[in-house]
């Protein structure tokens, strides 16, 4: 009975062989230094209202508190399976009242009345591991929920440094339009002085007008993709749209000069993604023995014991008691091939499962490769950016010392003024794109989301009947 007790059919998840690069492609470095991902990455930026968002983000955010209730309802779902193993033991009772009406027979008791109340006990032995292997799948079920909820920890700190850096490269932005839409207001005054003297045409004047009104569109439009920008932000704060608050500008947040990614084969502990991709591997193996075991015999133990009386004209007759158990038996010998189709049917969902975990990781291997090169490029770009602004702005004041002496058209100081213009926006941009690259990499790292625990705890929905 023992051994029959111990055998569980069906396999024995492990974990299935990965090609592991021994370094990420574009990595600078020893892949042997520690990882950037174990840092609390947020705080790298040294900007308190960032990291003050954030830790709202992880207390109020609406799809946290899903995911937070999801582990809630996949440990109720553990517990359930888990139940399957112990034996069910119920109360019942009854009562019964019967009454005959009309001439009386001496024979035929006229009233009666029979109470009875007792336990009854059912148990299904799990001698192939029927029950084991489902609370298996289910315990693995929860870490994938568990796992999945880390993974929206992890994307919902990235949305909000995105959405962040993405404002304050809009505040940048505005900032630089209006900057040259009074710039270009002064112009257009010069140059309208410049025609009624005589000096300018007004084909003159009205280049500057479209100058002007340029940057007046630009700051118009810019405006309304901050409301819009402030809108998302709030919306990941648990919020209803509002202003944000902001903290260090834009070009004086700090970036590492490297970010070293450590070991690839960390991704597979690191990446919530993965680690959930794994868990519903091992879910799906652990079902397989749950079908297969429908190829054997189930046997259930069942028993009750009761008692009760019976008053007869209001006499009491008894007590009386019952007590039985037994076993039963039940082995399926024709059923069309249903437990067969069964057992292909896990062993498919589990093959699913094997190549979605596969195709995660490389995935995985893929963001990072891809976020490596992206952070190293976004760096030189910003600084050919810098180098451009230098060289605009020093053509513009060339231009307009040109055309103020009355050697070159206000043709060439338009395009110079456009092309600063341009140029100062590209800078702005590059300074965020950098920003966004260096949180890219460090979601494709699996950073982060360990410290982030700690916050996000405090967001959990609480379970029902404990508010």
């Amino acid at each position: 009975m023992l051994a029959l007790s111990a055998c569980t059919v069906g396999p024995d998840y492990r974990r299935p062989q990965y090609p592991t690069p021994p370094a990420f492609r574009g990595q600078e470095g020893p892949a042997a230094a520690p990882s950037v991902a174990d840092l609390v990455w947020w705080r790298v930026f040294e900007d308190e209202t960032l990291q003050q968002l954030i830790r709202t983000a992880l207390r109020e955010n609406y799809d946290l508190r899903v995911a937070a209730a999801r582990i809630l309802e996949s440990r109720g779902q553990l517990a359930i399976a888990r139940s399957f193993q112990f034996p069910e033991v119920n109360h019942f009772g009854s009562a019964t009242y019967q009454r005959i009406e009309g001439p009386r027979d001496p024979l035929q008791p006229q009233e009666q009345f029979s109470p009875i109340a007792g336990f009854n006990l059912g148990f299904e032995l799990d001698f192939w591991g029927r029950f084991r292997r489902a609370t298996e799948a289910a315990r693995a079920d929860l870490l994938a929920t568990e796992a999945a909820r880390q993974f929206v920890i992890s994307t919902l700190v990235t949305d909000v440094a995105s959405a962040y850096f993405q404002l304050r490269s809009l505040d940048g932005e505005l900032e630089v339009s209006q900057r040259t839409l009074a710039a270009r207001q002064d112009s257009l005054r010069l140059v309208s002085l410049r025609e009624r003297g005589g000096v300018a045409g007004l084909i003159d004047v009205r280049q500057a007008e479209i100058l002007v009104s340029q940057a007046a569109e630009a700051v118009v439009e810019t405006q309304r993709q901050i409301e819009q920008t402030e809108n998302a932000i709030s919306v990941l704060l648990g919020r209803n749209p509002d202003a944000v608050p902001r903290g260090r500008p834009l070009l004086q947040q700090i970036t590492l000069p490297e970010v070293p990614p450590g070991v690839p084969s960390s991704l597979f502990e690191r990446r919530p993604d993965i680690r959930q991709a794994e868990a519903q591997l091992a879910a799906a193996t652990a079902r397989i023995g749950v079908a297969k075991a429908d190829f054997y015999p189930r046997v259930f133990l069942s028993g009750a014991a009761a008692g009760g009386g019976l008053l007869i004209d209001g006499r009491w007759v008894g007590p009386q008691g019952l007590f039985t158990i037994g076993p039963q038996v039940s082995m399926p010998i024709f059923n069309s091939g249903r437990t067969q189709a069964g057992v292909d049917s896990a062993e498919a969902r589990a093959q699913q499962a094997l190549a979605q975990y596969q195709q995660t990781i490389q995935q995985a291997f893929r963001e990072v490769a891809d976020a490596l090169v992206e952070q190293r490029k976004r760096r030189e770009f910003r600084v050919q950016q810098q180098a451009l602004v230098t060289s605009a702005a020093d053509t513009s004041r060339l231009a307009d010392i040109r055309y103020k002496g009355g050697v070159s058209s206000y043709l060439e100081v338009l395009d110079s003024e456009r092309q600063l213009f341009d140029a100062e926006l590209g800078l702005v941009r590059s300074n965020r794109d950098e920003l966004l690259a260096v949180v890219r990499l460090y979601r494709a790292l699996g950073g982060g989301w360990q410290e982030e625990r700690t916050a996000a705890a405090q967001g959990q929905p609480q379970e029902p009947g404990k508010r």
